[in-house]
């Protein structure tokens, strides 16, 4: 998949050292110039429902899983690839200096229908609800955001994603 941007999600450390990967994947679903978005109540970003592939999964059944935790709605087919952004942070994990996060996009069909929704517990804290959202309204409202003290680690890359889709819709 091609790559479309490598983000710094914090500036001055070495990206080089000891790295803990991590692969996810992101649904773009698009209806007209609406997208089925998370949005979380507790701060006002929208995210492209998706999350990290666990072991022994291809991509395809990580999207239906995380479609299904987040969103509650089922997984119809993947229709392309859109891209993958790279980010690098500090690595949390012990024994790791680096932590890359390689995140793949690929266009969905999803069900209409939201069901229930099984969340993680950040994920409950941050009031993460599935919505239909219009693309500028979601880049806007997202832009706003970077002037939080402390804004979600994932904004800049959704931003990135959500103006690559504006520029070819």
């Amino acid at each position: 998949m091609k790559i479309l941007t490598e983000i710094q999600r914090h500036k001055g450390f070495n990206i080089h050292g000891k790295t803990f990967h991590r692969t996810a994947v992101r649904a773009v679903i698009l209806r007209g110039r609406d997208l089925l978005m998370v949005f979380s109540s507790a701060v006002g970003d929208y995210k492209f429902p998706g999350g990290g592939v666990e072991n022994g999964e291809i991509h395809e059944q990580a999207l239906a899983r995380e479609l299904l935790e987040e969103c509650g709605v089922s997984l119809l087919g993947l229709t392309g690839e859109l891209g993958a952004i790279i980010e690098y942070d500090l690595a949390q994990e012990e024994d790791f200096d680096v932590f890359k996060m390689t995140s793949h996009y690929y266009f969905c069909q999803a069900g209409d229908d939201f069901g229930m929704q099984t969340l993680d517990d950040y994920e409950k804290d941050l009031g993460f609800k599935p919505v239909w959202v219009d693309i500028d309204f979601a880049i806007s409202a997202n832009c706003l955001l970077l002037n939080l003290e402390t804004p979600p680690a994932w904004l800049r890359r959704e931003i990135f994603i959500l103006e690559y889709i504006r520029r070819f819709m």
